[in-house]
């Protein structure tokens, strides 16, 4: 049985929450200064994450948690802004993978490389907060 939560485990919980929403807020605004929205840099992220398998508009909306046609939407949008290309399945013509383009891959490695910095630096922050819920 789980031992009762203390005072410190609440300041300990609070205190990784804030780290979590600190990270999510950089990277709302790396997303919104390098003139994408944080989701878009999501789907390019989870769509170069993939890429030894590509992705489909349908595994995109499962890795992004949002719904089919919400995808399709987000897809057309990085497709308009140059940086996300379509491409029919040569064995399956009924299958759209999904790649980035040479433009999404510059930005993505821009904000990416800045979302790695970011987390070097809370790295320390969260694994101390970690170690004391597992006392």
């Amino acid at each position: 049985m789980a031992r009762p939560l203390t005072d410190a485990d609440y300041r300990t919980l609070a205190g990784f929450r804030r780290g979590l929403r600190l990270f999510l807020r950089f990277s709302e605004d790396a997303a919104a200064a390098a003139g994408l929205t944080p989701r878009q840099y999501q789907a390019l992220l989870a769509v170069r994450g993939a890429r030894a398998r590509p992705l489909t508009i349908g595994d995109l909306a499962r890795e992004l948690e949002i719904r089919h046609h919400s995808a399709v939407g987000l897809v057309d949008r990085l497709v308009a802004l140059r940086l996300l290309r379509r491409h029919a399945d040569a064995a399956d013509r009924r299958r759209v993978d999904l790649s980035t383009t040479a433009r999404g891959d510059s930005a993505l490695a821009r904000l990416a490389g800045a979302h790695r910095a970011e987390l070097q630096g809370l790295a320390p922050t969260l694994r101390a907060l970690l170690r004391n819920l597992r006392r």
